[in-house]
């Protein structure tokens, strides 16, 4: 994880180089300030990349002779099934229509973000899924 880390740190310092150079430039506030944004997400994930990798062992990816063979295992626990990604993506989709055909649109789409929402955060506190 640390060279991860890295490589996100190394790219907010080309990232504000280049903001700085356009923003002279071209004069330009909106795309300026884009990049100068982009600085700041490229700084905050790496931050939290070399800041977690003092904080755990050391990975595969870190060890300058591992074999891929030495990063496999277990990632984590996926669902297997879910209809809550489909609720939630209709009322996305009808918020988002809402923005071009008129906001009265988001008051139907507000009861198909809730239910997908509350459906997705407690999927697993109840049903045939309730002990995984």
């Amino acid at each position: 994880m640390k060279i991860q880390g890295k490589m996100f740190i190394w790219l907010s310092v080309f990232v504000l180089a280049m903001a700085v150079v356009y923003g002279v430039w071209s004069k330009e506030p909106a795309g300026t300030t884009a990049l100068f944004l982009t600085f700041g997400l490229c700084i905050m994930i790496g931050y939290y990349l070399a800041f977690t990798a003092r904080r755990v062992d050391v990975g595969a990816q870190d060890n300058k002779e591992a074999d891929v063979a030495d990063d496999a295992g277990e990632v984590g626990f996926f669902s297997p099934h879910s209809w809550q990604p489909l609720t939630l993506a209709t009322g996305g989709a009808l918020a988002f229509s809402g923005i071009v055909f008129g906001w009265w649109l988001l008051f139907f789409s507000l009861p198909f973000i809730l239910v997908g929402l509350w459906g997705w955060v407690f999927e697993y506190y109840h049903g045939e899924n309730q002990n995984q």
